[in-house]
Protein backbone atom coordinates (compact mmCIF):
# COMPACT_ATOMS: atom_id res chain seq x y z
CA UNK A 1 0.00 0.00 0.00
CA UNK A 2 0.95 3.26 -0.72
CA UNK A 3 0.12 4.81 2.78
CA UNK A 4 -2.56 3.67 5.23
CA UNK A 5 -5.82 2.31 6.66
CA UNK A 6 -10.49 -1.22 8.46
CA UNK A 7 -14.03 -1.95 7.91
CA UNK A 8 -17.50 -4.20 7.29
CA UNK A 9 -19.65 -6.59 4.86
CA UNK A 10 -21.27 -5.47 1.63
CA UNK A 11 -25.37 -5.50 1.69
CA UNK A 12 -26.87 -5.02 -1.60
CA UNK A 13 -30.48 -3.20 -1.97
CA UNK A 14 -31.45 -3.82 -4.75
CA UNK A 15 -35.11 -4.99 -5.81
CA UNK A 16 -35.21 -8.49 -4.80
CA UNK A 17 -35.24 -8.04 -1.22
CA UNK A 18 -39.01 -9.07 -1.99
CA UNK A 19 -40.35 -10.19 1.90
CA UNK A 20 -39.33 -6.18 2.60
CA UNK A 21 -41.22 -4.78 -0.50
CA UNK A 22 -43.97 -6.62 -0.11
CA UNK A 23 -44.44 -5.66 4.19
CA UNK A 24 -43.54 -2.19 3.63
CA UNK A 25 -46.05 -2.01 0.51
CA UNK A 26 -48.97 -3.56 2.37
CA UNK A 27 -48.44 -1.27 4.99
CA UNK A 28 -48.84 1.39 2.64
CA UNK A 29 -51.84 0.01 1.31
CA UNK A 30 -53.51 -0.53 4.14
CA UNK A 31 -52.87 2.83 5.78
CA UNK A 32 -54.63 3.96 2.51
CA UNK A 33 -57.72 2.20 2.87
CA UNK A 34 -58.33 3.07 6.57
CA UNK A 35 -58.11 6.64 5.65
CA UNK A 36 -61.10 6.68 2.86
CA UNK A 37 -64.06 7.96 4.35
CA UNK A 38 -67.41 6.10 3.89
CA UNK A 39 -69.02 1.91 3.06
CA UNK A 40 -67.26 0.03 0.14
CA UNK A 41 -69.05 -2.90 -1.43
CA UNK A 42 -67.90 -6.90 -1.17
CA UNK A 43 -66.82 -6.63 -4.76
CA UNK A 44 -65.17 -3.58 -4.67
CA UNK A 45 -63.19 -4.85 -1.80
CA UNK A 46 -62.34 -8.34 -4.06
CA UNK A 47 -61.46 -6.51 -6.57
CA UNK A 48 -58.72 -4.15 -4.99
CA UNK A 49 -57.93 -7.82 -3.45
CA UNK A 50 -57.06 -9.31 -6.75
CA UNK A 51 -55.24 -5.98 -7.83
CA UNK A 52 -53.20 -6.49 -4.52
CA UNK A 53 -52.37 -9.84 -5.39
CA UNK A 54 -51.29 -9.34 -8.74
CA UNK A 55 -49.34 -6.46 -8.08
CA UNK A 56 -47.29 -7.96 -5.39
CA UNK A 57 -47.14 -11.49 -7.68
CA UNK A 58 -45.58 -9.71 -9.76
CA UNK A 59 -42.60 -8.22 -7.55
CA UNK A 60 -42.31 -11.23 -6.21
CA UNK A 61 -41.55 -12.55 -9.86
CA UNK A 62 -39.23 -9.66 -10.60
CA UNK A 63 -37.50 -10.14 -7.51
CA UNK A 64 -36.86 -13.88 -7.78
CA UNK A 65 -35.57 -13.08 -11.53
CA UNK A 66 -33.30 -10.27 -10.27
CA UNK A 67 -31.96 -12.74 -7.80
CA UNK A 68 -31.65 -15.54 -10.02
CA UNK A 69 -29.91 -13.06 -12.75
CA UNK A 70 -27.63 -12.13 -9.82
CA UNK A 71 -26.68 -15.04 -9.23
CA UNK A 72 -25.90 -16.20 -13.17
CA UNK A 73 -23.74 -13.34 -13.47
CA UNK A 74 -22.20 -14.05 -10.41
CA UNK A 75 -21.80 -17.96 -11.74
CA UNK A 76 -20.22 -16.85 -14.61
CA UNK A 77 -18.12 -14.03 -13.24
CA UNK A 78 -16.78 -16.98 -11.20
CA UNK A 79 -16.25 -19.65 -14.04
CA UNK A 80 -14.38 -16.84 -16.27
CA UNK A 81 -12.08 -16.12 -13.31
CA UNK A 82 -11.40 -20.03 -13.34
CA UNK A 83 -11.07 -20.57 -16.72
CA UNK A 84 -8.42 -17.13 -17.06
CA UNK A 85 -6.68 -18.98 -14.08
CA UNK A 86 -6.47 -22.27 -15.73
CA UNK A 87 -5.89 -21.64 -19.62
CA UNK A 88 -2.94 -19.12 -18.45
CA UNK A 89 -1.56 -21.76 -16.00
CA UNK A 90 -1.63 -24.50 -18.62
CA UNK A 91 -0.40 -22.63 -21.32
CA UNK A 92 2.79 -21.72 -19.30
CA UNK A 93 3.05 -25.42 -18.37
CA UNK A 94 3.08 -25.73 -21.64
CA UNK A 95 5.21 -23.84 -22.84
CA UNK A 96 7.85 -24.80 -20.45
CA UNK A 97 7.91 -28.44 -21.16
CA UNK A 98 8.28 -27.70 -24.36
CA UNK A 99 10.89 -25.56 -24.63
CA UNK A 100 12.91 -27.78 -21.98
CA UNK A 101 13.05 -30.62 -24.82
CA UNK A 102 14.04 -28.30 -27.42
CA UNK A 103 17.43 -27.74 -25.47
CA UNK A 104 19.90 -26.73 -27.75
CA UNK A 105 23.45 -27.87 -27.35
CA UNK A 106 24.83 -24.51 -27.25
CA UNK A 107 24.67 -22.59 -23.84
CA UNK A 108 23.76 -19.14 -25.32
CA UNK A 109 21.46 -20.32 -27.69
CA UNK A 110 20.20 -22.02 -24.45
CA UNK A 111 19.94 -19.32 -22.74
CA UNK A 112 18.51 -16.91 -25.14
CA UNK A 113 15.67 -19.63 -25.70
CA UNK A 114 14.56 -19.73 -22.02
CA UNK A 115 14.57 -16.15 -21.40
CA UNK A 116 12.10 -15.59 -24.39
CA UNK A 117 10.09 -19.07 -22.66
CA UNK A 118 10.29 -16.61 -19.01
CA UNK A 119 9.16 -13.39 -20.73
CA UNK A 120 6.54 -14.92 -22.99
CA UNK A 121 5.07 -16.91 -19.57
CA UNK A 122 5.72 -13.82 -17.16
CA UNK A 123 3.45 -11.53 -19.93
CA UNK A 124 0.40 -14.04 -20.09
CA UNK A 125 0.06 -14.47 -16.37
CA UNK A 126 0.34 -10.89 -15.96
CA UNK A 127 -2.46 -10.10 -18.16
CA UNK A 128 -4.40 -12.87 -15.73
CA UNK A 129 -3.63 -11.33 -12.62
CA UNK A 130 -4.72 -7.49 -13.92
CA UNK A 131 -8.13 -9.14 -15.27
CA UNK A 132 -8.47 -11.14 -12.31
CA UNK A 133 -7.95 -8.74 -9.68
CA UNK A 134 -8.52 -8.69 -6.42
CA UNK A 135 -5.84 -11.04 -4.11
CA UNK A 136 -3.92 -11.46 -7.90
CA UNK A 137 -3.00 -7.95 -8.00
CA UNK A 138 -1.30 -8.68 -4.25
CA UNK A 139 0.48 -12.27 -5.15
CA UNK A 140 1.88 -10.45 -8.01
CA UNK A 141 3.41 -7.69 -5.69
CA UNK A 142 5.03 -10.23 -4.01
CA UNK A 143 6.40 -12.00 -6.30
CA UNK A 144 7.73 -9.01 -7.89
CA UNK A 145 9.94 -8.74 -4.77
CA UNK A 146 11.18 -12.12 -5.13
CA UNK A 147 14.32 -11.80 -7.16
CA UNK A 148 16.16 -14.41 -5.06
CA UNK A 149 13.71 -17.33 -6.35
CA UNK A 150 11.98 -16.18 -9.95
CA UNK A 151 13.87 -15.48 -12.91
CA UNK A 152 14.31 -11.57 -14.11
CA UNK A 153 12.04 -11.94 -16.43
CA UNK A 154 9.17 -12.42 -14.27
CA UNK A 155 10.05 -10.19 -11.48
CA UNK A 156 10.18 -6.85 -13.87
CA UNK A 157 7.39 -8.00 -15.40
CA UNK A 158 5.69 -8.04 -12.11
CA UNK A 159 7.15 -4.44 -11.26
CA UNK A 160 3.99 -2.59 -12.62
CA UNK A 161 1.41 -4.11 -10.44
CA UNK A 162 2.95 -2.25 -7.45
CA UNK A 163 0.85 1.23 -8.85
CA UNK A 164 -1.73 -0.58 -10.23
CA UNK A 165 -3.78 -0.98 -6.94
CA UNK A 166 -7.56 -1.09 -8.06
CA UNK A 167 -10.06 2.32 -6.28
CA UNK A 168 -13.08 1.05 -4.79
CA UNK A 169 -16.15 3.25 -5.57
CA UNK A 170 -17.44 5.52 -3.24
CA UNK A 171 -20.92 4.41 -3.36
CA UNK A 172 -19.61 0.75 -2.36
CA UNK A 173 -17.95 1.75 -0.01
CA UNK A 174 -20.90 4.00 1.70
CA UNK A 175 -22.76 0.73 1.06
CA UNK A 176 -20.21 -1.02 3.06
CA UNK A 177 -20.74 1.65 6.00
CA UNK A 178 -24.66 0.79 5.91
CA UNK A 179 -23.83 -3.01 5.92
CA UNK A 180 -21.22 -2.81 9.10
CA UNK A 181 -22.34 -0.02 11.31
CA UNK A 182 -25.90 0.33 10.57
CA UNK A 183 -25.04 3.95 9.71
CA UNK A 184 -23.76 6.08 6.31
CA UNK A 185 -20.93 7.57 6.06
CA UNK A 186 -21.70 11.31 7.07
CA UNK A 187 -23.35 10.14 10.17
CA UNK A 188 -19.48 9.46 11.46
CA UNK A 189 -17.87 11.95 9.51
CA UNK A 190 -17.91 15.36 9.86
CA UNK A 191 -16.38 15.69 5.86
CA UNK A 192 -14.70 12.24 4.17
CA UNK A 193 -12.78 13.07 0.77
CA UNK A 194 -14.70 10.84 -1.70
CA UNK A 195 -10.95 10.48 -3.60
CA UNK A 196 -8.92 8.12 -1.92
CA UNK A 197 -5.31 9.51 -0.74
CA UNK A 198 -3.93 5.83 -0.72
CA UNK A 199 -4.61 2.20 -2.36
CA UNK A 200 -3.36 -0.97 -1.81
CA UNK A 201 -4.50 -4.46 -3.55
CA UNK A 202 -6.78 -5.09 -0.55
CA UNK A 203 -7.85 -1.73 0.84
CA UNK A 204 -7.94 2.26 0.31
CA UNK A 205 -7.34 5.13 2.98
CA UNK A 206 -9.50 7.79 2.59
CA UNK A 207 -8.81 11.27 4.21
CA UNK A 208 -11.47 12.84 7.45
CA UNK A 209 -12.59 14.39 10.01
CA UNK A 210 -15.02 12.96 12.74
CA UNK A 211 -18.25 14.05 13.82
CA UNK A 212 -18.18 14.07 17.18
CA UNK A 213 -14.29 14.90 17.94
CA UNK A 214 -13.79 17.01 15.04
CA UNK A 215 -10.24 14.68 15.14
CA UNK A 216 -8.38 14.30 11.63
CA UNK A 217 -8.45 11.02 10.62
CA UNK A 218 -7.23 8.74 8.26
CA UNK A 219 -10.13 5.86 6.94
CA UNK A 220 -9.07 2.16 6.06
CA UNK A 221 -11.61 0.57 4.59
CA UNK A 222 -11.42 -2.70 2.63
CA UNK A 223 -12.78 -3.50 -0.93
CA UNK A 224 -16.03 -4.68 -0.73
CA UNK A 225 -15.78 -6.89 -3.81
CA UNK A 226 -13.53 -8.86 -2.20
CA UNK A 227 -15.86 -10.74 0.55
CA UNK A 228 -17.35 -11.79 -2.88
CA UNK A 229 -13.86 -13.70 -4.82
CA UNK A 230 -11.54 -14.35 -1.88
CA UNK A 231 -12.59 -17.70 -0.94
CA UNK A 232 -12.73 -18.92 -5.18
CA UNK A 233 -9.07 -17.12 -5.09
CA UNK A 234 -7.41 -18.58 -2.53
CA UNK A 235 -8.55 -21.97 -3.67
CA UNK A 236 -7.34 -21.36 -7.34
CA UNK A 237 -3.81 -19.77 -6.16
CA UNK A 238 -3.55 -22.88 -4.17
CA UNK A 239 -4.26 -25.08 -7.39
CA UNK A 240 -1.96 -23.19 -9.36
CA UNK A 241 0.97 -23.87 -7.02
CA UNK A 242 -0.08 -27.55 -6.42
CA UNK A 243 -0.60 -27.88 -10.25
CA UNK A 244 2.88 -26.66 -10.93
CA UNK A 245 4.46 -28.74 -8.20
CA UNK A 246 3.19 -31.56 -9.90
CA UNK A 247 4.78 -30.48 -13.20
CA UNK A 248 7.68 -29.29 -11.97
CA UNK A 249 8.52 -31.38 -8.36
CA UNK A 250 12.13 -29.75 -8.03
CA UNK A 251 10.69 -26.14 -7.66
CA UNK A 252 7.48 -26.53 -4.93
CA UNK A 253 6.69 -22.99 -4.71
CA UNK A 254 3.01 -24.35 -2.54
CA UNK A 255 4.45 -22.90 0.79
CA UNK A 256 3.39 -19.33 -0.76
CA UNK A 257 -0.21 -20.57 -1.37
CA UNK A 258 -0.37 -21.89 2.27
CA UNK A 259 1.28 -18.75 3.62
CA UNK A 260 -1.14 -16.45 1.79
CA UNK A 261 -4.40 -18.84 2.90
CA UNK A 262 -2.59 -18.59 6.56
CA UNK A 263 -2.16 -14.92 6.14
CA UNK A 264 -4.65 -13.17 4.13
CA UNK A 265 -7.54 -13.79 6.40
CA UNK A 266 -5.85 -12.06 9.20
CA UNK A 267 -4.67 -9.43 7.24
CA UNK A 268 -8.15 -9.08 5.64
CA UNK A 269 -9.81 -8.59 9.25
CA UNK A 270 -9.06 -4.79 9.98
CA UNK A 271 -9.98 -5.47 13.95
CA UNK A 272 -7.45 -7.46 14.55
CA UNK A 273 -5.03 -4.92 12.43
CA UNK A 274 -6.62 -2.25 14.96
CA UNK A 275 -4.89 -4.58 18.30
CA UNK A 276 -1.97 -5.38 16.77
CA UNK A 277 -1.11 -1.27 16.05
CA UNK A 278 -2.17 -0.73 19.62
CA UNK A 279 -0.54 -3.77 21.14
CA UNK A 280 2.35 -2.19 19.05
CA UNK A 281 1.90 1.42 20.05
CA UNK A 282 1.45 0.42 23.82
CA UNK A 283 4.85 -1.40 24.15
CA UNK A 284 7.25 1.42 22.14
CA UNK A 285 5.34 3.72 24.60
CA UNK A 286 7.39 2.44 27.44
CA UNK A 287 11.34 2.67 25.65
CA UNK A 288 12.43 5.83 26.52
CA UNK A 289 13.71 8.22 23.30
CA UNK A 290 11.86 5.37 20.85
CA UNK A 291 10.96 7.06 18.20
CA UNK A 292 8.51 5.12 16.67
CA UNK A 293 5.19 6.33 15.91
CA UNK A 294 1.81 4.12 15.89
CA UNK A 295 -1.07 6.07 14.31
CA UNK A 296 -3.98 5.69 17.29
CA UNK A 297 -6.83 3.28 16.18
CA UNK A 298 -9.97 5.41 17.08
CA UNK A 299 -11.89 2.45 16.21
CA UNK A 300 -12.61 -0.19 13.93
CA UNK A 301 -14.75 -2.98 12.12
CA UNK A 302 -13.96 -6.59 10.15
CA UNK A 303 -13.47 -3.86 7.05
CA UNK A 304 -12.86 -0.31 8.45
CA UNK A 305 -10.45 1.11 10.40
CA UNK A 306 -10.00 4.74 11.90
CA UNK A 307 -6.74 6.01 13.11
CA UNK A 308 -5.07 9.07 14.00
CA UNK A 309 -4.18 10.93 10.10
CA UNK A 310 -0.38 11.15 10.68
CA UNK A 311 2.16 11.86 7.51
CA UNK A 312 5.59 11.43 6.47
CA UNK A 313 7.92 11.20 3.67
CA UNK A 314 9.41 7.72 2.82
CA UNK A 315 12.72 6.95 4.16
CA UNK A 316 14.41 6.46 0.53
CA UNK A 317 13.60 10.13 0.18
CA UNK A 318 16.85 11.08 0.85
CA UNK A 319 16.47 15.21 -0.42
CA UNK A 320 13.77 15.34 2.36
CA UNK A 321 16.04 13.88 5.12
CA UNK A 322 19.29 15.45 3.62
CA UNK A 323 17.24 18.99 4.20
CA UNK A 324 16.20 18.64 7.40
CA UNK A 325 19.23 18.16 8.75
CA UNK A 326 18.45 14.54 9.82
CA UNK A 327 20.93 11.80 10.13
CA UNK A 328 21.11 9.43 7.77
CA UNK A 329 22.99 7.14 9.72
CA UNK A 330 20.65 7.32 12.75
CA UNK A 331 17.89 6.58 10.69
CA UNK A 332 19.38 3.33 9.90
CA UNK A 333 20.13 2.75 13.41
CA UNK A 334 16.56 3.35 15.18
CA UNK A 335 15.09 1.22 12.48
CA UNK A 336 17.54 -1.58 13.04
CA UNK A 337 16.77 -0.99 16.42
CA UNK A 338 12.49 -0.72 16.12
CA UNK A 339 12.43 -4.37 14.54
CA UNK A 340 15.20 -5.96 16.86
CA UNK A 341 13.20 -5.26 19.62
CA UNK A 342 10.42 -6.61 17.63
CA UNK A 343 12.18 -9.99 17.08
CA UNK A 344 13.93 -10.13 20.24
CA UNK A 345 11.39 -8.67 22.62
CA UNK A 346 7.63 -8.98 23.93
CA UNK A 347 6.07 -7.59 20.99
CA UNK A 348 4.75 -9.20 17.71
CA UNK A 349 7.15 -8.79 14.64
CA UNK A 350 5.53 -6.02 11.70
CA UNK A 351 6.19 -8.69 8.63
CA UNK A 352 5.75 -6.19 6.02
CA UNK A 353 8.10 -3.07 6.41
CA UNK A 354 8.30 -2.13 3.14
CA UNK A 355 9.19 1.67 1.92
CA UNK A 356 5.21 2.44 1.60
CA UNK A 357 4.48 1.19 5.14
CA UNK A 358 7.25 3.29 6.57
CA UNK A 359 7.22 7.42 6.60
CA UNK A 360 9.68 9.62 8.42
CA UNK A 361 9.16 13.44 9.85
CA UNK A 362 11.15 16.02 11.62
CA UNK A 363 10.53 16.39 15.19
CA UNK A 364 12.24 19.61 16.75
CA UNK A 365 11.53 18.32 20.17
CA UNK A 366 14.30 16.14 19.89
CA UNK A 367 18.15 17.25 19.97
CA UNK A 368 19.94 13.89 18.69
CA UNK A 369 16.83 11.75 17.23
CA UNK A 370 15.20 14.63 15.46
CA UNK A 371 12.53 12.89 13.62
CA UNK A 372 9.70 10.33 14.11
CA UNK A 373 9.45 6.81 12.46
CA UNK A 374 5.97 6.17 11.79
CA UNK A 375 4.56 2.21 11.13
CA UNK A 376 1.39 1.73 9.23
CA UNK A 377 -0.17 -1.30 8.20
CA UNK A 378 -0.26 -3.64 11.03
CA UNK A 379 -2.43 -6.35 9.21
CA UNK A 380 0.80 -9.34 9.24
CA UNK A 381 2.13 -9.90 12.65
CA UNK A 382 3.64 -12.74 14.21
CA UNK A 383 4.32 -13.41 17.76
CA UNK A 384 7.49 -15.42 17.83
CA UNK A 385 8.22 -17.93 20.65
CA UNK A 386 10.38 -17.27 23.14
CA UNK A 387 12.21 -20.27 23.04
CA UNK A 388 12.66 -19.63 19.02
CA UNK A 389 14.25 -15.99 19.96
CA UNK A 390 16.75 -17.14 22.36
CA UNK A 391 17.97 -19.78 19.54
CA UNK A 392 18.24 -17.36 17.10
CA UNK A 393 19.84 -14.96 19.04
CA UNK A 394 22.18 -17.47 19.87
CA UNK A 395 22.33 -17.90 16.26
CA UNK A 396 23.14 -14.21 15.44
CA UNK A 397 25.72 -14.57 18.02
CA UNK A 398 27.22 -17.38 16.67
CA UNK A 399 27.35 -15.78 13.00
CA UNK A 400 29.17 -12.00 14.06
CA UNK A 401 31.52 -14.39 16.03
CA UNK A 402 32.19 -16.31 12.82
CA UNK A 403 31.98 -19.42 14.58
CA UNK A 404 30.64 -22.02 12.58
CA UNK A 405 30.34 -24.78 15.06
CA UNK A 406 27.80 -22.60 16.68
CA UNK A 407 26.17 -21.17 13.67
CA UNK A 408 25.41 -25.00 12.64
CA UNK A 409 24.35 -26.06 16.30
CA UNK A 410 22.00 -22.93 16.08
CA UNK A 411 20.16 -22.70 12.83
CA UNK A 412 19.23 -26.39 13.34
CA UNK A 413 17.60 -26.04 16.56
CA UNK A 414 15.57 -22.61 14.94
CA UNK A 415 14.52 -23.95 11.95
CA UNK A 416 16.21 -27.98 11.30
CA UNK A 417 18.84 -27.40 9.57
CA UNK A 418 21.15 -30.20 8.59
CA UNK A 419 24.82 -29.45 7.78
CA UNK A 420 24.40 -29.89 4.06
CA UNK A 421 22.05 -27.21 4.02
CA UNK A 422 23.54 -24.97 6.66
CA UNK A 423 26.28 -23.37 3.96
CA UNK A 424 22.98 -22.35 1.60
CA UNK A 425 20.73 -21.29 4.72
CA UNK A 426 23.74 -18.90 6.04
CA UNK A 427 23.82 -17.30 3.16
CA UNK A 428 19.50 -16.82 2.99
CA UNK A 429 19.43 -15.37 6.53
CA UNK A 430 22.58 -12.89 5.99
CA UNK A 431 22.22 -12.00 2.53
CA UNK A 432 25.82 -12.52 2.27
CA UNK A 433 28.30 -14.89 0.56
CA UNK A 434 28.76 -18.10 2.80
CA UNK A 435 32.80 -17.16 2.91
CA UNK A 436 31.87 -13.84 4.24
CA UNK A 437 29.67 -15.32 6.82
CA UNK A 438 32.13 -17.46 8.29
CA UNK A 439 35.04 -14.90 7.88
CA UNK A 440 33.66 -11.62 8.93
CA UNK A 441 29.78 -10.67 7.87
CA UNK A 442 30.56 -7.13 9.01
CA UNK A 443 30.94 -5.69 6.13
CA UNK A 444 29.76 -3.87 3.28
CA UNK A 445 28.75 -6.50 0.06
CA UNK A 446 30.97 -5.97 -2.94
CA UNK A 447 29.66 -5.93 -6.40
CA UNK A 448 31.70 -9.10 -7.41
CA UNK A 449 30.30 -10.71 -3.81
CA UNK A 450 26.59 -9.97 -5.19
CA UNK A 451 27.45 -11.11 -8.67
CA UNK A 452 29.15 -14.46 -7.40
CA UNK A 453 25.92 -15.15 -5.64
CA UNK A 454 23.34 -14.30 -8.70
CA UNK A 455 25.99 -16.95 -10.42
CA UNK A 456 25.88 -19.18 -7.96
CA UNK A 457 21.77 -19.22 -8.07
CA UNK A 458 22.03 -19.89 -12.13
CA UNK A 459 24.17 -23.08 -11.36
CA UNK A 460 21.51 -24.85 -9.28
CA UNK A 461 21.73 -23.47 -5.82
CA UNK A 462 18.04 -22.09 -6.83
CA UNK A 463 16.62 -25.20 -6.60
CA UNK A 464 17.77 -26.04 -3.21
CA UNK A 465 16.70 -22.69 -1.83
CA UNK A 466 13.37 -23.41 -3.15
CA UNK A 467 13.10 -26.93 -1.29
CA UNK A 468 14.87 -25.55 1.97
CA UNK A 469 12.00 -22.44 2.21
CA UNK A 470 9.86 -25.14 1.88
CA UNK A 471 10.69 -26.77 5.02
CA UNK A 472 11.59 -24.34 7.19
CA UNK A 473 8.84 -23.37 9.95
CA UNK A 474 6.63 -20.59 8.74
CA UNK A 475 7.30 -18.10 11.30
CA UNK A 476 11.60 -18.18 10.07
CA UNK A 477 10.32 -17.37 6.61
CA UNK A 478 8.73 -14.08 7.68
CA UNK A 479 11.28 -13.30 10.04
CA UNK A 480 13.90 -13.92 6.63
CA UNK A 481 11.19 -11.83 4.85
CA UNK A 482 11.25 -8.88 7.33
CA UNK A 483 15.51 -9.03 7.47
CA UNK A 484 15.75 -9.01 3.59
CA UNK A 485 13.08 -5.61 3.68
CA UNK A 486 14.77 -3.66 6.13
CA UNK A 487 18.22 -5.04 4.43
CA UNK A 488 16.68 -2.99 1.72
CA UNK A 489 15.54 -0.12 3.88
CA UNK A 490 19.03 0.01 4.95
CA UNK A 491 20.52 -0.05 1.85
CA UNK A 492 18.69 2.19 0.02
CA UNK A 493 19.29 5.09 3.02
CA UNK A 494 22.73 4.96 1.37
CA UNK A 495 24.46 5.49 5.19
CA UNK A 496 28.22 6.32 5.14
CA UNK A 497 28.82 3.64 7.75
CA UNK A 498 27.96 0.84 5.58
CA UNK A 499 25.86 -2.25 7.77
CA UNK A 500 28.44 -2.18 10.32
CA UNK A 501 26.42 -0.38 13.30
CA UNK A 502 23.55 -2.13 12.62
CA UNK A 503 24.72 -5.01 13.59
CA UNK A 504 26.18 -4.14 16.37
CA UNK A 505 22.71 -3.01 17.17
CA UNK A 506 21.86 -6.88 16.33
CA UNK A 507 24.71 -8.15 18.66
CA UNK A 508 23.08 -6.06 21.54
CA UNK A 509 19.58 -7.46 21.45
CA UNK A 510 21.45 -10.92 20.94
CA UNK A 511 23.67 -10.89 24.07
CA UNK A 512 20.74 -9.32 25.71
CA UNK A 513 18.57 -12.00 24.80
CA UNK A 514 20.86 -14.57 25.80
CA UNK A 515 22.17 -12.76 29.32
CA UNK A 516 17.82 -12.64 29.91
CA UNK A 517 17.35 -16.65 29.85
CA UNK A 518 20.64 -17.14 32.25
CA UNK A 519 18.93 -15.15 34.48
CA UNK A 520 15.73 -17.30 34.49
CA UNK A 521 17.69 -19.93 34.92
CA UNK A 522 19.37 -19.00 37.45
CA UNK A 523 16.06 -17.96 39.05
CA UNK A 524 14.50 -21.23 38.63
CA UNK A 525 17.24 -23.13 41.29
CA UNK A 526 16.04 -20.39 44.32
CA UNK A 527 17.32 -17.11 45.72
CA UNK A 528 19.95 -15.29 43.22
CA UNK A 529 21.56 -14.34 46.65
CA UNK A 530 22.18 -18.56 47.03
CA UNK A 531 26.69 -18.76 46.73
CA UNK A 532 26.17 -21.00 44.18
CA UNK A 533 23.61 -19.06 42.44
CA UNK A 534 25.45 -16.00 42.90
CA UNK A 535 27.90 -17.31 41.14
CA UNK A 536 26.60 -18.45 38.39
CA UNK A 537 24.62 -14.23 38.08
CA UNK A 538 28.40 -12.96 38.22
CA UNK A 539 29.85 -15.16 35.14
CA UNK A 540 27.05 -14.65 33.46
CA UNK A 541 27.02 -10.74 34.34
CA UNK A 542 30.25 -10.45 33.67
CA UNK A 543 30.15 -12.34 30.00
CA UNK A 544 27.22 -10.04 29.38
CA UNK A 545 29.00 -6.55 30.30
CA UNK A 546 32.16 -8.14 28.11
CA UNK A 547 30.13 -8.30 25.48
CA UNK A 548 28.78 -4.78 26.19
CA UNK A 549 31.66 -3.51 26.54
CA UNK A 550 33.12 -4.81 23.32
CA UNK A 551 30.49 -3.18 21.16
CA UNK A 552 30.11 0.04 22.80
CA UNK A 553 34.24 0.42 22.26
CA UNK A 554 33.88 -0.59 18.82
CA UNK A 555 30.57 1.72 18.00
CA UNK A 556 32.83 4.40 19.69
CA UNK A 557 35.42 3.61 17.12
CA UNK A 558 33.27 3.75 14.13
CA UNK A 559 31.43 7.22 14.91
CA UNK A 560 35.28 8.57 15.35
CA UNK A 561 36.05 6.93 12.06
CA UNK A 562 32.35 8.37 10.37
CA UNK A 563 32.70 11.83 11.91
CA UNK A 564 36.44 12.51 10.45
CA UNK A 565 35.66 10.80 6.72
CA UNK A 566 37.51 7.26 7.09
CA UNK A 567 35.65 4.70 5.61
CA UNK A 568 34.03 1.65 8.28
CA UNK A 569 35.27 -1.58 7.07
CA UNK A 570 37.17 -3.43 9.52
CA UNK A 571 35.43 -6.07 11.95
CA UNK A 572 34.71 -6.87 15.34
Amino acid sequence: MRRLGLGTSLVNDAAWTCPSCLRQQKVCLRKASFSTKGRRTRPANRKRTVVLATAGGGLGAAALITAASDDVKHGYAAAERTGRVANTLFACINDYRVTLKRRPANTDDWSLLLKACHQRCADRTLRAIEQNGSIFIKLGQHLSSMGYLLPLEWTTTFVPLQDKCPVSSYESIEEMFISDTGSSISDHFEYFEREPIGAASLAQVHRAKLKDTGHEVAVKVQHPALDQWVPLDLALTRYTFRTLNYWFPDYDLSWLSDEMEYSLPQELNFAVEGGNAMRTKRYFEKIQGSPLIVPDVKWGTRRILVMDFITGHRTDDLQYIDSQGIDRDEVSAALARIFNEMIFGDTPLHCDPHGGNIAIRKNVSRRKLNFDIILYDHGLYRDIPKSLRRDYAKLWLAVIDADEGQMRKYAHAVAGITDEQFPLFASAITGRDYRAVTSSVISSRTVQEKEEISGAMGEGLLQQLVQLLGQVPRVILLILKTNDLTRNLDENLQTRQGPVRTFLILARYCSRTVFQEQIELIQEHGSTLRPVNLFRFLRAWSSYMRVELKLSLYELYISIRRLTGFPVTMGI
